[in-house]
């Protein structure tokens, strides 16, 4: 355990965690470098991997802008996702962010920041798999009904 700790550190690019400098994913040349998605820690970089179905770049925030606990977008890894996005390489930033009042306030400020560079999306959230409209919560069902889609 103390050896995996000294060896294992954050990616200098996208500070998911990693055993190099610079992540697996980061270093993947078949990766869509034109995507970014934004996410809270690195535990949600593990579950987006999971699903098999994102093939771009992550960037890990650390965390989630929250004035009650004196964290502001200081303390999070904010300016690297600017310098990233800035460099005009960046075709769409997916924000990946609870659905949380910390996250949605980290996710309206950065979608103001990175707007002017890029075009800023956010997942869909709302109902769970099996779960019934008769248990759900208000901002819930209103989530649900924003993130419809067309009938494949």
């Amino acid at each position: 355990m103390l050896d995996a700790r000294k060896q294992v550190g954050l990616c200098q690019v996208c500070f998911n965690l990693s055993a190099d400098p610079i992540c697996e994913i980061c270093r993947n040349p078949r990766r869509d470098s034109q995507t970014i998605c934004v996410v809270e820690d690195t535990r949600d970089v593990i579950a987006l991997e999971k699903t098999r179905e994102y093939r771009g770049k992550y960037h890990v925030l650390g965390g989630v802008i929250s004035p009650m606990d004196g964290i502001g977008p200081e303390q999070l890894n904010v300016q690297a996702l600017l310098g990233r996005v800035s460099k005009g390489e960046v075709s769409e930033v997916i924000l990946a962010i609870g659905p949380s009042v910390e996250g949605e306030t980290t996710s309206m400020y950065l979608g103001q920041l990175l707007r002017p560079f890029t075009r800023v999306t956010r997942i869909a959230f709302g109902l769970p798999m099996g779960g019934d409209l008769e248990y759900a919560d208000e901002v819930t069902l209103a989530r649900a009904l924003e993130g419809r889609r067309e009938l494949d």
